[in-house]
């Protein structure tokens, strides 16, 4: 039966901004979901779907290149799954996503394509920029050229795509057919043939042009046995096989292949001098003007993290406290009543009411890169980067870092020189992420007015911009350090391509913005759920005689002070909790964190929030839920009216919030972004100097803010 067949594999394959994303998003919409190639954490986007005659295909949204000799890890991975017949991405048909209105660029690697046997279809994208820009192409033409079916479309607006599919259910029933190599526009030379003849005993499935292939990438192909990569290497040896000349030479005849072909087919109106993108790239990419543009844009960015977000985040939030105590009015007083309401609710409600925050900030950032200026950025700090031991690309992940180090880190695999990306990777968590939008969120609120400043200015707003100025700061320094320390003699370039201005597709957007806040949450979530858990259990138990000890000293004090009933609770509630597992976890490291003006409670959240940043507001949602009996109060009420016992002033002033603060700007709290840095530099080395390097700052930095301030 069809449904008990596995999908067909359609790939989307194309350079850097064709536009095939677009194309993605708009086939499969929210059915897409985020993979890994196999045993490796690069994200890969795929989605299942049926086509009209019910035939299932998985669509995979590869990333992009602009050849077969790859340079980074990502292309090198799409390169693999394309000669890997065992690999789970190897697609049965390519959709080769080209730019209709930059064809001369994205041809090259269709050529390549063309003699890989796998059936292809070339899908000429932007046809509604081509018409705006006057450009004319003869498809029927094209198509006889290369003896490839061409679809003309528009992922923007939908254009075409049920042309596409159709294409498709065409394509599919060829899949098992190889393509004739007959019209290849690459002729080997006797040296190439004798030796992919030769490789024919070592790999008989494969083409002459995938035997090729495999000969000049034989040092990384993992799919390649040990017995196979000592005959290949021999073989190689005793042709005396050079891969960069040959690469050389087969580039060269590709193009002269395309590049008449192309003239005889494409049509460009006159042009008008400048186009826009290039007019505007004169003041957006300037070295003076374009730093305030973008310093500008950051402003913006930050400013409306709070003024925007404000409103329904305090409607999460009163929502949160409002079913806190229905659950306790009318759900029966015991253990299960408190945990769900003083343990998961209190937790869970800490983080999720910073969603909106967070999908703004997702919803900008991705406007940003839509309108293609995010490549900007990347060009514009290049030689900035450069002085700190980085390159153009690596401004690219810092502020990716801005969302969430993990993909950001991952993304560093663009890089191609090993220094300048393990330079990048070690000093990226000094940004500013989203999970730490809760914790400065709350603590500005608590420490910081608010307040205009310059009649236009929030004073948080400027307050939250200043921390990832100073994580930025940080970053760049530590990047200086790390330069002079590693040592390599690798070269330094930047490959960009600058994408034309553009209307953001707000469906892209939009799933940008979906994918991103639910794999926050859902991760998020479980962490939570685990801490609430875990905590609820410490905060509630204790050793018995420590509890019973805790029990007699609150009801004497009570009676003593003459205090009321809710008092006399609060009161058991504070003692019963300082008694507690969670308590003495607490107590134990306070001397450590107390020259930093840190209590046992904010040294709970510390040590929980290093499973993740976000469950330290989680933590203190749950343990202040445990020592008041007003469920009405919101996390940042409870914390407004604490006091320090000593004192009995609040236990977040000025100086407190600010050290504190500063320890979650510099401290690596984050178990995740550590796991990926030991797999991405294969080694525990770096991970563990990262994480103790950046603890230690942060230790220095709130010590030395808390003795001042205080």
């Amino acid at each position: 039966m069809e449904s008990e067949r596995k999908p067909t594999r359609v790939a989307l394959i194309g350079n850097p901004n064709c536009g095939k994303s677009s194309l993605f998003n708009f086939i499969t919409g929210l059915q897409q979901k985020v993979g890994n190639f196999p045993g490796v954490t690069v994200d890969i986007k795929s989605a299942d779907t049926k086509l009209s005659d019910g035939t299932r295909v998985s669509w995979v949204d590869f990333p992009g290149l602009y050849n077969l000799y790859p340079t980074s890890r990502d292309e090198k991975l799409v390169v693999q799954s394309l000669l890997d017949t065992k690999d789970v991405y190897h697609p049965d048909v390519i959709c080769y996503v080209a730019d209709i209105t930059k064809l001369d660029k994205h041809l090259l690697l269709l050529d390549q394509l063309r003699d890989m046997d796998v059936p292809l279809i070339l899908v000429l994208n932007m046809i509604d920029l081509a018409q705006k820009e006057k450009v004319d192409i003869d498809v029927e033409r094209l198509s006889k050229k290369l003896d490839v079916p061409v679809v003309s479309v528009s992922g923007r607006s939908g254009e075409g795509i049920s042309d596409l599919l159709n294409r498709v259910k065409e394509r599919i029933e060829l899949k098992n057919v190889r393509n004739s190599s007959k019209n290849s526009a690459y002729k080997f030379s006797e040296t190439e043939e004798n030796m992919t003849q030769q490789l024919n005993a070592v790999f008989p499935a494969y083409s002459p042009y995938k035997r090729l292939l495999i000969a000049h990438h034989a040092q990384w192909l993992p799919f390649i046995s040990a017995s196979e990569r000592i005959q290949l290497l021999s073989i190689l040896g005793e042709n005396e096989f050079k891969s960069l000349p040959f690469q050389v030479r087969e580039v060269t005849q590709r193009y002269n292949f395309f590049t008449p072909l192309l003239s005889s087919v494409l049509k460009k109106g006159e042009s008008d001098g400048f186009t826009f993108s290039e007019k505007l790239d004169g003041l957006l990419t300037n070295r003076i003007f374009g730093l305030f543009v973008f310093l500008g844009v950051l402003t913006f960015l930050f400013q409306s993290l709070y003024i925007w977000a404000e409103w329904p985040m305090t409607l999460i939030e009163e929502g949160f406290s409002t079913l806190g105590v229905y659950l306790t009015t009318h759900l029966p007083a015991g253990w299960f009543t408190q945990f769900l309401t003083e343990g998961l609710l209190a937790g869970l409600g800490g983080v999720l009411v910073f969603i909106p925050q967070i999908a703004l900030l997702f919803f900008l950032i991705s406007i940003l890169e839509e309108i293609g200026y995010m490549s900007r950025a990347a060009f514009l700090f290049d030689r900035i980067m450069q002085l700190f031991g980085m390159n153009g690309r690596s401004m690219v992940a810092l502020i990716s870092g801005g969302a969430c180090a993990i993909p950001a880190i991952m993304s560093t695999r663009t890089i191609s020189s090993w220094k300048e990306r393990l330079i990048t990777i070690l000093v990226t968590p000094f940004i500013s992420c989203s999970a730490r939008i809760p914790v400065y969120t709350v603590l500005i609120g608590l420490v910081i007015p608010s307040k205009t400043v310059g009649y236009i200015f929030n004073l948080q707003g400027l307050a939250f911009l200043g921390l990832y100025l100073l994580g930025i700061f940080a970053a760049l320094l530590s990047s200086l350090i790390l330069k002079w320390w590693i040592k390599s003699d690798e070269p330094s370039f930047l490959l960009l391509e600058l994408p034309d201005y553009k209307l953001p597709v707000w469906r892209n957007v939009g799933l940008t913005v979906w994918e991103k806040v639910k794999t926050f949450t859902l991760e998020a979530g479980k962490i939570i759920l685990i801490i609430s858990i875990i905590l609820w259990f410490l905060a509630n138990n204790g050793p018995k005689t420590g509890i019973e000890a805790a029990n007699r000293e609150a009801k004497r004090e009570a009676v003593e002070m003459k205090l009321s009933p809710i008092e006399a609770e609060n009161l058991s509630k504070a003692y019963l909790l300082e008694a507690s597992y969670a308590g003495i976890l607490g107590k134990t490291i306070e001397p450590a964190i107390r020259p930093l003006g840190f209590d046992w409670k904010i040294g709970i959240a510390l040590l929980t929030s290093f499973a993740a940043r976000e469950v330290f507001v989680g933590t203190m949602a749950t343990i202040y839920s445990l020592g008041q009996s007003d469920d009405e109060l919101t996390l940042r009420e409870r914390l407004a009216v604490e006091k320090n016992p000593e004192t009995g002033k609040p236990r977040y002033d000025l100086a407190t919030g600010i050290s504190l603060l500063l320890f979650y700007v510099f401290a690596m709290q984050c178990m995740s972004t550590l796991a990926v840095v030991k797999r991405e530099t294969k080694s525990w080395k770096w991970p563990v100097i990262q994480f103790f390097g950046m603890t230690f700052i942060a230790y220095i930095s709130s010590f030395v803010a808390y003795q001042i301030l205080h």
